[in-house]
Protein backbone atom coordinates (compact mmCIF):
# COMPACT_ATOMS: atom_id res chain seq x y z
CA UNK A 1 0.00 0.00 0.00
CA UNK A 2 1.01 3.05 -0.73
CA UNK A 3 1.94 5.51 2.07
CA UNK A 4 -0.71 7.81 1.42
CA UNK A 5 -3.90 6.19 0.26
CA UNK A 6 -5.31 6.92 -3.24
CA UNK A 7 -2.16 8.31 -4.45
CA UNK A 8 0.74 6.39 -6.67
CA UNK A 9 3.69 6.48 -5.47
CA UNK A 10 6.89 7.05 -8.53
CA UNK A 11 9.77 8.78 -8.55
CA UNK A 12 11.15 11.43 -10.97
CA UNK A 13 14.90 11.78 -11.94
CA UNK A 14 16.31 14.31 -13.58
CA UNK A 15 18.08 12.97 -16.47
CA UNK A 16 20.70 16.33 -16.64
CA UNK A 17 21.64 15.78 -13.09
CA UNK A 18 20.42 12.60 -12.09
CA UNK A 19 18.74 13.82 -9.17
CA UNK A 20 16.09 11.77 -7.84
CA UNK A 21 12.81 12.77 -5.59
CA UNK A 22 9.94 10.08 -4.65
CA UNK A 23 6.63 11.55 -5.89
CA UNK A 24 2.80 11.29 -5.35
CA UNK A 25 0.56 11.22 -8.53
CA UNK A 26 -3.97 11.49 -8.59
CA UNK A 27 -5.88 11.95 -10.68
CA UNK A 28 -6.53 12.59 -14.40
CA UNK A 29 -6.36 15.73 -16.90
CA UNK A 30 -3.44 18.52 -17.17
CA UNK A 31 -0.72 18.47 -15.09
CA UNK A 32 -0.11 20.44 -11.64
CA UNK A 33 2.69 19.84 -9.43
CA UNK A 34 1.93 21.19 -5.65
CA UNK A 35 4.76 21.64 -3.73
CA UNK A 36 4.22 20.98 -0.42
CA UNK A 37 5.15 23.69 2.78
CA UNK A 38 6.72 22.78 5.82
CA UNK A 39 6.56 20.24 7.83
CA UNK A 40 5.67 17.89 4.54
CA UNK A 41 2.37 16.50 2.90
CA UNK A 42 0.38 16.97 5.89
CA UNK A 43 -3.14 16.35 6.16
CA UNK A 44 -3.66 19.71 5.16
CA UNK A 45 -2.16 19.63 1.98
CA UNK A 46 -3.52 16.56 1.52
CA UNK A 47 -6.76 18.31 1.23
CA UNK A 48 -6.17 21.30 -1.22
CA UNK A 49 -4.14 18.63 -3.41
CA UNK A 50 -7.61 16.25 -3.78
CA UNK A 51 -9.82 19.39 -4.30
CA UNK A 52 -7.34 20.27 -7.09
CA UNK A 53 -8.12 16.26 -8.71
CA UNK A 54 -11.69 17.11 -8.37
CA UNK A 55 -11.47 19.65 -10.80
CA UNK A 56 -10.20 17.24 -13.20
CA UNK A 57 -6.25 17.66 -12.81
CA UNK A 58 -3.56 15.17 -12.85
CA UNK A 59 -1.99 16.28 -9.14
CA UNK A 60 1.77 15.11 -8.80
CA UNK A 61 3.03 15.82 -4.77
CA UNK A 62 7.19 15.62 -5.01
CA UNK A 63 8.83 14.05 -1.85
CA UNK A 64 11.09 16.95 -0.82
CA UNK A 65 11.42 16.86 2.73
CA UNK A 66 9.66 15.51 5.85
CA UNK A 67 7.35 12.48 6.57
CA UNK A 68 4.89 11.11 4.43
CA UNK A 69 2.25 11.27 5.71
CA UNK A 70 3.69 14.30 7.74
CA UNK A 71 2.13 15.07 10.94
CA UNK A 72 0.97 18.93 11.69
CA UNK A 73 2.55 20.75 14.32
CA UNK A 74 5.52 22.86 15.22
CA UNK A 75 7.48 19.80 16.83
CA UNK A 76 7.06 18.38 12.81
CA UNK A 77 8.11 21.52 11.40
CA UNK A 78 10.87 22.01 13.45
CA UNK A 79 12.36 18.35 12.48
CA UNK A 80 11.90 19.33 8.95
CA UNK A 81 13.65 22.74 9.28
CA UNK A 82 16.51 20.97 10.86
CA UNK A 83 16.43 18.85 7.56
CA UNK A 84 16.05 21.40 5.13
CA UNK A 85 18.74 23.69 6.73
CA UNK A 86 21.59 21.23 5.74
CA UNK A 87 19.90 20.52 2.45
CA UNK A 88 22.11 22.79 -0.47
CA UNK A 89 18.85 21.83 -2.81
CA UNK A 90 17.16 24.99 -0.76
CA UNK A 91 18.61 28.43 -0.91
CA UNK A 92 17.08 29.98 2.37
CA UNK A 93 19.60 33.20 2.60
CA UNK A 94 20.98 34.52 -0.09
CA UNK A 95 19.84 36.40 -2.54
CA UNK A 96 19.66 36.92 -6.07
CA UNK A 97 20.39 32.97 -6.68
CA UNK A 98 17.50 30.09 -7.67
CA UNK A 99 17.04 27.30 -5.30
CA UNK A 100 18.92 24.49 -7.39
CA UNK A 101 15.93 22.32 -6.43
CA UNK A 102 13.89 24.78 -9.14
CA UNK A 103 16.23 22.59 -12.30
CA UNK A 104 14.33 19.22 -10.69
CA UNK A 105 10.78 20.38 -10.24
CA UNK A 106 11.25 21.98 -14.10
CA UNK A 107 12.10 18.61 -15.54
CA UNK A 108 8.76 17.02 -13.46
CA UNK A 109 7.13 19.67 -15.06
CA UNK A 110 8.25 18.71 -18.77
CA UNK A 111 7.76 15.10 -18.12
CA UNK A 112 4.36 15.64 -17.13
CA UNK A 113 3.88 18.27 -19.63
CA UNK A 114 5.09 15.24 -22.63
CA UNK A 115 2.74 12.90 -20.88
CA UNK A 116 -0.81 14.78 -20.99
CA UNK A 117 0.02 16.99 -23.23
CA UNK A 118 -2.58 19.71 -22.93
CA UNK A 119 -1.67 23.94 -23.18
CA UNK A 120 0.62 23.52 -20.11
CA UNK A 121 1.68 22.45 -16.23
CA UNK A 122 0.51 24.51 -13.30
CA UNK A 123 2.83 24.36 -10.32
CA UNK A 124 2.02 25.94 -6.94
CA UNK A 125 4.32 26.87 -3.92
CA UNK A 126 3.69 26.74 -0.37
CA UNK A 127 5.64 29.34 2.25
CA UNK A 128 8.91 27.83 2.15
CA UNK A 129 8.42 26.46 -1.28
CA UNK A 130 6.01 29.08 -2.72
CA UNK A 131 8.52 30.54 -4.86
CA UNK A 132 9.43 27.53 -6.71
CA UNK A 133 6.85 27.79 -8.91
CA UNK A 134 8.17 31.00 -10.13
CA UNK A 135 11.14 29.44 -10.51
CA UNK A 136 9.55 26.99 -12.81
CA UNK A 137 7.98 29.49 -15.14
CA UNK A 138 11.27 29.71 -16.53
CA UNK A 139 10.41 26.76 -18.86
CA UNK A 140 7.69 27.13 -20.89
CA UNK A 141 5.43 24.39 -20.38
CA UNK A 142 4.73 25.64 -17.18
CA UNK A 143 1.76 28.12 -17.86
CA UNK A 144 0.21 28.18 -14.90
CA UNK A 145 2.46 29.51 -11.57
CA UNK A 146 1.01 30.05 -7.95
CA UNK A 147 2.55 31.50 -5.25
CA UNK A 148 1.22 30.61 -1.71
CA UNK A 149 2.63 32.90 0.61
CA UNK A 150 6.13 32.80 -0.57
CA UNK A 151 9.06 32.62 2.05
CA UNK A 152 12.58 32.42 0.93
CA UNK A 153 15.02 33.74 1.68
CA UNK A 154 14.02 33.92 4.54
CA UNK A 155 13.18 37.45 5.03
CA UNK A 156 16.12 38.25 7.30
CA UNK A 157 16.90 42.36 6.83
CA UNK A 158 14.97 44.33 3.49
CA UNK A 159 17.30 42.91 0.83
CA UNK A 160 16.33 39.16 1.41
CA UNK A 161 13.05 40.22 2.75
CA UNK A 162 12.46 42.14 -1.10
CA UNK A 163 14.56 38.88 -2.81
CA UNK A 164 12.41 36.61 -5.33
CA UNK A 165 14.56 33.57 -4.65
CA UNK A 166 16.00 33.83 -8.38
CA UNK A 167 18.82 34.15 -10.26
CA UNK A 168 19.08 37.58 -13.02
CA UNK A 169 19.08 35.39 -15.64
CA UNK A 170 15.85 33.59 -14.36
CA UNK A 171 14.51 36.62 -13.19
CA UNK A 172 14.99 38.09 -17.24
CA UNK A 173 13.02 35.04 -18.46
CA UNK A 174 10.43 35.32 -15.75
CA UNK A 175 9.66 38.93 -17.41
CA UNK A 176 10.09 38.14 -20.79
CA UNK A 177 7.28 35.38 -20.48
CA UNK A 178 5.12 37.77 -18.13
CA UNK A 179 5.21 40.41 -21.06
CA UNK A 180 4.13 37.82 -23.21
CA UNK A 181 0.93 36.81 -21.44
CA UNK A 182 1.82 34.35 -18.77
CA UNK A 183 0.05 35.37 -15.19
CA UNK A 184 1.75 34.49 -12.13
CA UNK A 185 -0.77 33.90 -8.65
CA UNK A 186 0.20 35.27 -5.82
CA UNK A 187 -1.28 34.69 -2.44
CA UNK A 188 -0.82 35.59 0.85
CA UNK A 189 -2.37 37.29 4.46
CA UNK A 190 -1.36 41.04 4.41
CA UNK A 191 0.21 41.43 7.32
CA UNK A 192 1.91 37.76 7.09
CA UNK A 193 6.07 38.92 7.98
CA UNK A 194 7.25 35.79 6.29
CA UNK A 195 6.66 37.33 2.97
CA UNK A 196 8.34 40.37 3.38
CA UNK A 197 7.53 43.48 0.38
CA UNK A 198 7.96 40.39 -1.87
CA UNK A 199 4.38 40.86 -3.15
CA UNK A 200 5.82 44.73 -3.86
CA UNK A 201 8.99 43.22 -5.72
CA UNK A 202 6.57 40.86 -8.22
CA UNK A 203 4.27 44.03 -9.07
CA UNK A 204 7.11 46.22 -10.05
CA UNK A 205 8.91 43.55 -11.88
CA UNK A 206 6.02 42.30 -13.54
CA UNK A 207 2.99 44.42 -13.22
CA UNK A 208 -0.44 43.64 -14.19
CA UNK A 209 0.83 40.25 -15.15
CA UNK A 210 1.06 39.55 -11.30
CA UNK A 211 -2.21 38.73 -9.79
CA UNK A 212 -2.61 39.48 -5.79
CA UNK A 213 -4.82 37.85 -3.94
CA UNK A 214 -4.36 39.28 0.24
CA UNK A 215 -6.55 38.25 2.95
CA UNK A 216 -6.43 40.21 6.16
CA UNK A 217 -4.95 39.35 8.95
CA UNK A 218 -1.74 38.08 10.34
CA UNK A 219 -2.09 34.71 9.50
CA UNK A 220 -0.29 32.62 7.05
CA UNK A 221 -1.08 29.42 5.37
CA UNK A 222 -3.31 30.61 3.03
CA UNK A 223 -4.25 26.91 1.57
CA UNK A 224 -4.27 24.87 4.25
CA UNK A 225 -3.64 25.50 8.13
CA UNK A 226 -5.09 28.81 8.33
CA UNK A 227 -7.05 28.01 4.56
CA UNK A 228 -9.80 30.37 3.41
CA UNK A 229 -12.16 29.44 1.00
CA UNK A 230 -11.72 32.26 -0.91
CA UNK A 231 -7.81 31.64 -1.47
CA UNK A 232 -8.86 28.00 -2.49
CA UNK A 233 -11.60 28.91 -5.16
CA UNK A 234 -9.05 31.75 -6.39
CA UNK A 235 -6.83 29.09 -7.11
CA UNK A 236 -8.92 26.32 -8.51
CA UNK A 237 -10.35 29.15 -10.80
CA UNK A 238 -6.78 30.43 -11.84
CA UNK A 239 -5.49 26.61 -12.83
CA UNK A 240 -9.09 25.68 -14.60
CA UNK A 241 -8.79 29.38 -16.68
CA UNK A 242 -5.01 28.34 -17.64
CA UNK A 243 -4.96 25.11 -18.09
CA UNK A 244 -8.49 23.75 -19.09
Amino acid sequence: MTALEGWTEGEHTDPSTGVSHPTYRRGSGPGVVVVSEIPGITAEVLTFAEEVVAEGFTVVLPHLFGAVPSPSGPGAAVRTLAQVCVNREFNKLRVGETSPVATWLRSLARTLHAELGGPGVGALGMCFTGGFALAMMVDDVVVAPVLAQPSLPFAIGRARGADLNLSPADLAVVKRRAAAGCSVLGLKYADDPTVGTRFETLTAEIGDAFVRVELPGKKHSTLTAHRQQVAVDRVLEFFRAELL
